[in-house]
């Protein structure tokens, strides 16, 4: 009798062990697959200007360099915010709803609400964000660069292991970025960014209030270019750049590519 109650006493202890450590397992497996959705966030910036300089010309980010990181990064798995310098409504440039991917993001009404009511910097945490994303449109030559908060997002993203990546005057925010030791962050690494040849071909050199391809340069940017138009993305050390339009799909799979490498 007493080694059947024994045995029977045995047996409850095992399966209690067992609910504990089922019951524990599956807690630490829902609170992984919090923590992974909570990091797997990118901050996109935009825009907030809307006029080329004197000209009159409405300007603003580029579509198509939104919507083409965002259909990369976005499919595999990674949820995007907005944020521009005045915070709400971003203007936008380059509006082609003939580009299906341009559609696709025009149309998903939870990503065309954040756009259309973009962050302020100072509503952004940086630390929720494995990575920042310059989108570009010449109205970022005007808003990105002096922009201290947005670059001491982006700072402390990059800082924090993430990736920096921009696109054709995207890269405008990145060159007064400096980083804890006091250098510029393209400062040595291999850039890339709409080129001076770019600017002159669409008339904008003396409008713009700088040729870009000149400042990256001037702040120690290795640079590299393709031919007017070209598609060319350069990837060095976590920081992702991309010349033109043309490149805008392509930066959002090198981010997505250089995220990938720090997850394993």
């Amino acid at each position: 009798m007493r080694k059947t109650m024994f045995k029977i006493k045995a047996g409850l202890m095992v399966i209690a062990v067992c609910t504990i450590t089922s019951v524990f397992n599956q807690a630490a497996a829902q609170t992984k697959k919090l923590v992974t959705k909570m990091e797997k966030r990118i901050l996109f910036v935009v825009t907030s200007h809307d006029k080329k300089g004197s000209t009159g010309q409405p300007t603003g980010y580029y579509l198509a360099e939104v919507a083409h990181p965002w259909d990369v990064l976005h499919s595999a798995g990674y949820e995007i915010d907005f944020v521009s310098p005045k915070g709400g409504k971003a203007p936008v440039d380059g509006f082609n709803l003939e580009d299906p991917i341009n559609k696709k993001f025009w149309e998903n009404s939870e990503y065309r609400n954040k756009v259309e009511n973009t962050l302020k910097p100072s509503e952004v945490d940086a630390s929720k964000y494995v990575a920042i994303l310059y989108a570009g449109g010449h109205g970022a030559m005007w808003d990105f660069p002096d922009n201290q908060e947005i670059a001491e997002i982006a700072r402390k993203i990059y800082e924090a292991n993430g990736v920096v990546s921009a696109v054709c005057h995207g890269p405008a925010g990145l060159v007064n970025i400096k980083l804890s030791n006091g250098k510029y962050l393209v400062d040595g690494k291999k850039i890339n960014a709409f080129t001076n040849e770019e600017e002159k071909a669409v008339k904008l050199e003396n409008v713009v209030p700088f040729l870009l391809e000149s400042k990256l340069i001037e702040r120690g940017a290795i640079f590299e270019k393709s031919g007017l138009w070209q598609k060319h993305v350069t990837e060095d050390q976590r920081v992702v750049t991309g010349q033109n339009p043309a490149s805008a799909h392509g930066v959002g799979e090198a981010t997505l590519a250089e995220l990938q490498k720090l997850e394993k």
